[in-house]
């Protein structure tokens, strides 16, 4: 509160979006519009694993977070399990959820958001894959995609053919490419922030390449 009585508005965090008196909606537009695919539980999941990992999301803050007082309901167990393969990550809910909460934080959850619409595809009746096939590509592909991902020319012009005669290895170029720059480049990251938030108990295996 100021001399004048008039509150004081504090600032924004750049990376987190949060605020002492009031919350930016930006972060959080950008969050809600990538986690369509996914159950309202499991968005609520995610809301609750960052909490408990506290600065997880604050990269280039220097301050150690306080603890939360509030133990996490997942066993050490599952968190070592996600350093075993990017797969398993994927595979588990949690970790799918703070994956996808850490991807946020870097703008580039569009990459999982694609990887999972392409699971979506694969599992539609036939008679839906037609739509389906060109909201992807709409939203993900195309030159003016809203949240375009990283493919070179040629993967996109074969997608542009594929979308035309849609099957169900449609996007299976483009989602193993994703999968892989997922795997090389946002995971390890993601594994080297979630050691430095749980301690030495999850920095006891290294993380080895996707199961087949």
């Amino acid at each position: 509160m100021s001399a004048e009585g008039r509150p004081i508005k504090k600032a924004t965090s750049p990376h987190t979006g949060i605020t002492g008196a009031a919350e930016s909606t930006t972060p959080r537009l950008t969050m809600c519009r990538g986690l369509d695919l996914l159950p309202i539980t499991c968005l609520e999941r995610a809301k609750e694993l960052k909490a408990l990992f506290g600065s997880l999301l604050q990269k280039s803050e220097q301050v150690q977070p306080r603890r939360s007082q509030q133990s996490p309901s997942f066993q050490v167990d599952e968190r070592l399990q996600w350093k075993e393969s990017f797969d398993k990550m994927l595979h588990s809910p949690n970790g799918l959820c703070l994956f996808r909460a850490f991807l946020v934080s870097e703008f580039s959850e569009e990459n999982i958001a694609f990887y999972l619409a392409c699971e979506d595809y694969k599992a539609a009746k036939p008679s839906k894959m037609a739509a389906k096939a060109r909201r992807i590509y709409e939203e993900f592909i195309s030159t003016d995609a809203p949240r375009e991902v990283n493919l070179d020319h040629v993967t996109k012009a074969l997608i542009r053919e594929n979308v035309e005669r849609p099957a169900r290895t449609c996007f299976d170029l483009a989602q193993a490419r994703i999968y892989t720059l997922m795997e090389k480049d946002c995971y390890p990251r993601f594994l080297k922030s979630l050691a430095q938030q749980t301690g030495p108990e999850c920095r006891t295996r290294p993380a080895s390449g996707r199961q087949n």
